[in-house]
């Protein structure tokens, strides 16, 4: 299966930080007020939203693009569809409204179902899916002037489970066509089992589920007589999240979809319930019991510096250990550490590493270890010197696999060599205080980090950044394919996904540590090919410094050339974008852009893309009362 595994030569160790680089705002933004405004108020049911559900509407993009067409459209607060062109010569967008969406009805009380917000997307710059979020989907062709025609009118039902309800509320993912004749629009929804969807019960918020469906349309569209007609379902799987995004790869013919969870069949059962470990569970306070008392945090499995040509790793052990129990092998790619005791302290775990690959490769000739018991203390330290094979290359981890789903625990490096031997005192605490109870932390080891992060890093905040993601591989018949397990790939942590309307193709900046790696999906020699994703570029520190924007609603990357983070905005004060440009390895600086979207009337930023204007590619930002443009970026 894929597979995100970073190449080392396209990494950029010796990073510092990003310059600024000033965009003029008065040559680069131009903004345009709208009569037909959008909105972001949720027509939902009389049941309070899920977490999941409230995540996904943050996120949800209000705006369509036409791929290099120079055409968008959006819905307005009046259901009305409003198409933008933006290849006028005078350089100035029109409006148009192309047609109504039926006006939405309310629900009985008893009926708690959440309506989706309308969305849009376009097979051509001529035809374009409307998902109204009540359950019905419009196709409509868009001429070059006046309004559109209806080319088919479609509705989303799921009688088998709900044969009591209206129309399932959906949202329109994607659209492609999977031949000359066929397109395949990938919809999600809300899942309402009978238990929650029975008159007498509401929609509990915290076991959400969500399905997401693939809907065949024949082309050209067969007349209708403008009656509602059923959607044809081609599969259906069913998840713990709306996926982040659903693309159909043609050179594969499957459909990948990326969400927190994987998305099983229908006959599959559901994963089971998280339950928290002792660890993670919080005891409830009882009458004059102080239960503040903190105990120090565990110490990593070892600490490790580094000069110009070697690295120094030392791993505490038991004082009494022998060293006919320490077994330590070196070859050039790879280190074994194994020790082998009867007596262990508890909660401390012994080192055991079986041929794991090192960052990069040493010189096994002139490598060593020695062992150093220092009788007067409980632990002693087992260090190795690794003599680098490749000088004046710097090592981000030990370990390749270090921070990586599935690989070692990520240990910082420890910039002052002098504090290398803290972690053996560090131990002691940390075993003292599992002991007696006491809070003897003060421990201060493994927190080095590289000196762009020095005093600023919050490990706390920082692994929040991005977000966890399966892909869920599916072929065009619903079925698992060949090559795959059915199981879902490896977890990444997304921070960004391609900007709309940027280009065919799929990729992925992934966090790398602090960094953020792009990866771009193969195209296929054969349909049956494995899927491999190539580490295409380095975006060094985006992590990091995407964990200080707090009010980040949309993060896109437009290929290997920039990541743009867009701040929300709000009636009262714009929101940024901030624009951090792609780099070589090699490059300690790298250049950093600010532009205001909002300028303090424009509302709540609602939708962003790319489109292709008489002035060549530009940002397009959907804001509550503006249109605001962006040209000159790339």
């Amino acid at each position: 299966m894929s597979s995100f595994t970073p190449n080392h030569a396209l990494l950029n160790p010796k990073f510092e930080g990003y310059k600024l680089e000033v965009i003029p705002q008065e040559d680069t933004v131009t903004r345009f007020g709208l009569e037909y405004r959008p909105t972001q108020m949720a027509n939902s049911g009389r049941s309070p939203l899920s977490f999941k559900e409230v995540q996904s509407r943050i996120t949800h993009n209000h705006l369509a693009i036409a791929n290099d067409s120079g055409r968008c459209l959006y819905i307005d607060s009046e259901h009305r569809v409003i198409l933008v062109d933006l290849t006028n010569d005078s350089h100035t967008p029109s409006f148009t409204v192309v047609y109504a969406l039926p006006t939405p009805i309310s629900a009985p009380a008893a009926v708690q179902i959440h309506r989706e917000y309308p969305s849009a997307v376009f097979l051509d710059a001529q035809t374009a899916f409307i998902a109204d979020g009540q359950g019905a989907l419009y196709i409509l062709g868009l001429p070059a002037e006046g309004v559109a025609t209806t080319l088919g009118c479609f509705e989303l039902s799921d009688h088998t489970q709900t044969p009591h309800l209206a129309p399932t509320p959906f949202r329109i993912h994607s659209l492609a066509k999977s031949s000359d004749n066929v397109a395949i629009a990938l919809l999600s929804s809300r899942f309402y089992g009978d238990h929650e969807a029975a008159p007498t019960q509401s929609v509990t918020s915290h076991a959400s589920e969500f399905d997401v469906w693939a809907a065949r349309f024949s082309l050209p569209f067969p007349s209708q007589n403008g009656d509602l007609a059923p959607i044809d379902i081609l599969w259906r799987r069913r998840g713990q999240d709306v996926p982040i995004s659903m693309d159909y790869d043609n050179s594969r013919k499957c459909y990948l979809m990326a969400g927190s969870s994987v998305y099983r069949e229908l006959n599959q059962p559901a994963p089971p319930l998280y339950e928290p470990s002792p660890d993670e569970m919080a005891p409830i306070p009882r009458l004059d019991e102080k239960l503040d008392v903190e105990t120090p945090p565990r110490p990593p499995p070892y600490s490790w510096t580094q000069t110009s040509d070697s690295v120094t790793v030392a791993f505490p052990l038991p004082a009494t250990t022998p060293t006919s129990s320490i077994k330590v092998t070196f070859s050039q790619k790879t280190l074994t550490v194994h020790v082998q005791i009867t007596s262990y302290v508890e909660g401390v775990p012994l080192p055991r590493y079986s041929a794991q690959q090192l960052w990069d490769g040493i010189q096994t000739s002139t490598s060593f270890w020695t062992w150093d018991r220092e009788g007067e203390h409980s632990f002693g330290l087992l260090t190795l010197h690794l003599d680098k094979q490749h000088e004046d290359a710097r090592w981000m981890h030990v370990f390749a696999s270090a921070g990586t789903p599935g690989g070692e625990e990520e240990v910082a490096e420890t910039l002052d060599p002098s504090e290398l031997y803290l972690i053996r005192e560090s131990l002691e605490k940390y075993t003292a205080a599992l002991q007696s109870g006491e809070d003897m932390s003060g421990l201060g080891l493994g927190r080095g980090v590289p000196a762009l992060a020095q005093g600023e890093m919050d490990e706390e905040v920082d692994s929040s950044v991005g977000r966890v993601a399966f892909l869920t591989w599916v072929g065009e018949d619903g079925g698992v394919p060949v090559w795959s397990s059915g199981a879902g790939d490896s977890a990444c942590n997304v921070l960004s996904i391609d900007l709309p309307g940027s280009g065919p193709g799929a990729s992925m900046v992934v966090k790398n540590g602090i960094d953020g790696v792009l990866f771009t999906l193969d195209e296929a020699q054969t349909t049956g090919s494995l899927p491999t994703w190539t580490h295409s570029a380095t975006f060094s520190a985006l992590a990091f410094v995407l964990a200080s924007k707090r009010d980040t609603r949309f993060t896109y990357h437009v290929s290997s050339k920039a990541v743009l983070a867009f701040e929300n905005g709000s009636r009262d004060r714009g929101g940024n974008v901030y624009i951090y440009r792609g780099g070589h390895p090699g490059q300690i600086w790298e250049k950093q852009s600010v532009l205001k979207v909002g300028d303090g009337s424009a509302g709540s930023l609602l939708g962003v893309g790319m489109s292709k204007t008489a002035q060549g590619r530009t940002i397009v930002c959907l804001c509550e009362n503006e249109l605001v443009v962006m040209h000159n970026i790339f």
